[in-house]
């Protein structure tokens, strides 16, 4: 009997030193594996104090200081940019995500298993963001007081030139947002860009004019004709006009619904649902440890009308902005673009410990359709918005008016690309209740467009 007892302690105590070697291993290889990730992690003491962490200076793509975390955490010295790239940087409460920041926390801090923190310079890092201060700041002040985003990258490297969200605030004033009744803060800790989905009204005629030169056989020469209302029972889709006879060019040119309400009905429920997902319209775009939001393009069981409806980008559509802009890049680019990022270089003392790759989407379109739908987004341009807008700029778009029902404001979308070697930039622009995307979007992204030239010109810093 004792020595049974013995032998079951035994075998206890071989278990227990198993349990503990393994740890030990265990503990010894994340150690040698993942010791920077510890030391960049939320609440180290290492790199936080008071839930800021301290690593480095965050510059623009020119230089520009955006935030100091050396050790305090400094804003840029413009008022107007430290509210316009609040929602890159986060602000001293941890309200809102300091994406810039946090995701790179570990390569800013320049660790190593012997030195520690800082160990290449005994300093702290340095990151350059892909972003234009002066880019940032006119976008915001061109949006004013309405909320929304405006969003321009690109298409060919994937550098994100702009990403606005409004409403914002400075950081080193914040006012007492808990206490406004005017609803002038609503939203103020979502990043638009990113953590939005909108219904996209008219936009998503370009999604339903490509799948349908891809799917339907002679389109191109077909003619549609519009009294204004094509009726399905007791319900109808409807324009605002009786547009006449027109060829596909006019019709998406005019954004007549009753044109794309016959496109509807030809293209059919399966060929629509496949062809949103080979866009890869609704699902979420990641990028710099980003994962944007969803979309959604649901058609399951809908009366030709609603479909008819969700052809014209109304019906339960949601598209995410950063998810669209990629998709104009896709067209832009003949079918397949570069996907978007923030973070360009990150450097700690003299070493490179970060530097962006340019990676591209899949072939999302044939270049065929693609080349096609840019010719007729051109056309838009050229017919509609007028080249005027956009001097020195090829600019191909599609604007969009977004019911939101309930007696809301509509909200004022436009999208579309520059077709150019030398400005090859997509661009996604959002005014929540902004009204009719042409008359409301054109002139905010006429201001951001001509200081995007201006800075790849390199005559803004």
């Amino acid at each position: 009997m004792n020595m049974h007892r013995v032998m079951k302690r035994t075998w206890v105590l071989y278990v227990f030193l198993l349990v503990l070697l393994g740890g030990m291993f265990f503990f010894l290889w994340e150690y040698t594996t993942q010791a920077q990730r510890w030391v960049a992690a939320t609440g180290s003491p290492h790199l936080y104090n008071n839930n800021n962490i301290g690593c480095g200076t965050i510059t623009d793509r020119s230089g520009t200081v955006l935030l100091d975390i050396s050790t305090s955490r400094s804003y840029a010295a413009e008022t107007l940019t430290r509210k316009s790239t609040l929602h890159w940087l986060g602000d001293r409460k941890g309200f809102i995500n300091a994406a810039a920041v946090s995701n790179y926390a570990d390569e800013m801090a320049g660790y190593d298993k012997i030195n520690g923190v800082y160990a290449a310079s005994g300093e702290a890092g340095y990151a350059e963001l892909t972003l234009s201060a002066k880019v940032q700041d006119t976008a915001l002040e061109a949006l004013g007081d309405r909320k929304g985003t405006v969003a321009v990258y690109n298409y060919k490297t994937g550098e994100i030139l702009c990403a606005v969200t409004a409403p914002s605030f400075d950081p080193d004033n914040v006012p007492d947002i808990g206490a406004d009744e005017t609803g002038a803060y609503d939203g103020v800790y979502l990043n638009r860009f990113v953590q939005s989905a909108y219904v996209p009204g008219s936009i998503f005629k370009i999604v339903t004019l490509t799948a349908a030169l891809e799917k339907i056989p002679g389109i191109r020469e077909q003619t549609f004709r519009c009294y204004g209302k094509i009726e399905y029972g007791t319900e109808a889709v409807t324009c605002e006009t009786a547009h006449g006879n027109q060829s596909l060019d006019r019709a998406f040119a005019n954004s007549c619904n009753c044109a794309f309400a016959q496109i509807a009905e030809q293209l059919g429920k399966t060929n629509m649902v496949n062809a949103v997902k080979q866009y890869e319209l609704t699902q979420s775009l990641s990028f710099d440890g980003i994962t944007t939001a969803k979309g959604n393009y649901n058609v399951e069981d809908t009366a030709p009308v609603t479909f008819a409806w969700s052809c014209i980008g109304q019906h339960s559509d949601l598209v995410n902005p950063a998810r669209f802009m990629t998709f104009m890049g896709a067209i832009a680019g003949g079918g397949s673009a570069a996907e978007p990022y923030l973070m360009a270089q990150v450097r700690n003392g003299g070493e490179v410990t970060y530097e962006a790759e340019t990676r591209k989407t899949g072939r999302l379109i044939p270049q065929e359709i693609a080349d096609t739908v840019k010719a007729y987004m051109r056309k838009n341009t050229e017919w509609v918005y007028g080249d005027w807008n956009f001097p020195g700029l090829k600019v191909c778009a599609k604007s969009g008016t977004s019911q939101l029902g309930g007696g809301q404001k509509s909200n004022a979308m436009f999208a579309g690309f520059v077709d150019s070697d030398e400005y090859p930039l997509a661009f996604m622009v959002v005014v929540e209740n902004g009204g009719y995307g042409s008359h409301t979007c054109v002139p905010v992204l006429s201001k951001v467009l001509g200081v995007c030239k201006a800075v790849l010109d390199g005559k803004l810093s």
